[in-house]
């Protein structure tokens, strides 16, 4: 599967962007779906994932209440809405596949991921 991920950009503090990851292929609805950041000097870090569903999604407690991640199977693309942005915000944001099909639940861990996306930058400034 190839992932492509858009929707970056730089944006002051109290804004909003939506990122989107489109992915190839037609077993998109098999698979849960993560995003995940990695601001400069710093490891990768989990934000959101969502079931294959999408009925359940899970957030990191700095984003939450503030973003929203949702996808549409028919378009095989996640999304990931972003409102009220602070400056810690800023990263490059990866999309990311699970490595196993049907399975009920989703991951905080990278290491259940075997696909990324190729990241696009989030900036915001104060």
């Amino acid at each position: 599967v190839q992932l492509q991920a858009f929707g970056g950009g730089l944006v002051q503090a109290g804004g909003s962007l939506r990122l989107s990851c489109a992915a190839s292929g037609r077993t998109f609805s098999r698979y849960a779906m993560g995003w995940f950041r990695q601001a400069p000097g710093k490891e990768r870090e989990f934000v959101v994932s969502i079931t294959r569903g999408g009925g359940s999604t899970y957030y990191a407690d700095s984003v939450k209440g503030r973003f929203t991640i949702s996808r549409d199977n028919a378009k095989n693309t996640v999304y990931l809405q972003m409102n009220s942005l602070k400056p810690e915000d800023t990263a490059v944001y990866y999309c990311a596949r699970d490595s196993t099909p049907f399975l009920d639940g989703s991951s905080r861990r990278s290491a259940a991921y075997d696909s990324w996306g190729q990241g696009t930058l989030v900036t915001v400034s104060s």
